[in-house]
């Protein structure tokens, strides 16, 4: 991530977690990473995972896309680039990403917020996709939709593959 999105990442984390009234030390203790790191994010520096910045949206309860809708540059890691298209503005909340994945990645993905569903279209390529108990393979043209509130993977074999991905929040209430 450039240093103008890493700047606009932290101003965006740290105003989220001011508006709750937290610490520093309670969001990164709720988070799982260490308050250093979480302060060197806020600062505008480090080099945060895709894994980070979904446990700390988690955390804060907002949308991934919300903490990151400022960034106009695709995040990436590990041969996985993300970039947030859209947000809707109705209930519930939905996301929506371009995604693309290097050859021979396996990208595991943390669960999301309870409630949370992934869609999914692959683009072009080959993708092994879903709950890590239960992928399904999908070549260009397929479709599939997945509970995302438990861990997950995304697997590419000699080719990149390209996707759009949704992700559909469960809207307050409707999760235990």
């Amino acid at each position: 991530m450039d240093s103008l999105s890493l700047s606009t990442l932290g101003h965006h984390l740290q105003a989220l977690r001011l508006e709750r009234g937290w610490s520093l030390s309670q969001l990164a203790s709720a988070a799982g990473i260490a308050k250093s790191n979480l302060s060197r994010l806020e600062q505008g520096n480090g080099n945060p995972t895709l894994d980070t910045i979904w446990r700390l949206a988690v955390q804060l309860n907002v949308p991934f896309g919300t903490l990151v809708a400022p960034i106009t540059v695709p995040l990436g890691e590990d041969g996985v680039l993300v970039r947030l298209i859209d947000q809707g503005t109705d209930t519930p909340q939905i996301d929506a990403y371009w995604m693309r994945c290097a050859p021979h990645t396996i990208r595991h993905a943390e669960p999301h917020t309870p409630g949370s569903r992934e869609s999914l279209t692959l683009l072009s390529g080959w993708l092994e996709a879903g709950p890590e108990s239960a992928t399904r393979t999908l070549t260009a043209g397929d479709s599939m939709a997945f509970p995302a509130d438990q861990p997950h993977l995304y697997r590419t074999q000699d080719a990149w593959a390209t996707l759009l991905l949704t992700v559909v929040y469960a809207s307050p209430g409707d999760t235990p």
